[in-house]
């Protein structure tokens, strides 16, 4: 990111930390501090996030549905297997 600095170095304006000195070149760090400056003015490319929270619920006006019901399947207790007469 170090050639990004070095081509902003002209456009940024030094706004220096209450301890820092003014300084009339800036160099790579003061540039980076100064950049929250230009990137709130020119914007960003990237797309606005995502609502978080609660949801809006469903749109007015769409039909819902009830889920289908499915008959309920219980388990059964093993059945005796018949006995074969044996041969005599």
């Amino acid at each position: 990111m170090t050639w990004q600095l070095w081509l902003a170095h002209a456009i940024v304006h030094d706004n220096p930390l209450p301890w820092q000195k003014k300084q009339s070149k800036l160099s790579p760090g003061r540039v980076a501090q100064s950049m929250a400056a230009v990137f709130a003015a020119i914007g960003t490319p990237s797309i606005e996030p995502k609502p978080r929270g609660k949801s809006p619920g469903w749109p007015a006006g769409k039909l819902r549905l009830r889920r289908i019901r499915y008959a309920t399947v219980k388990k059964s207790t093993a059945k005796p297997k018949k006995e074969q007469p044996q041969s005599a």
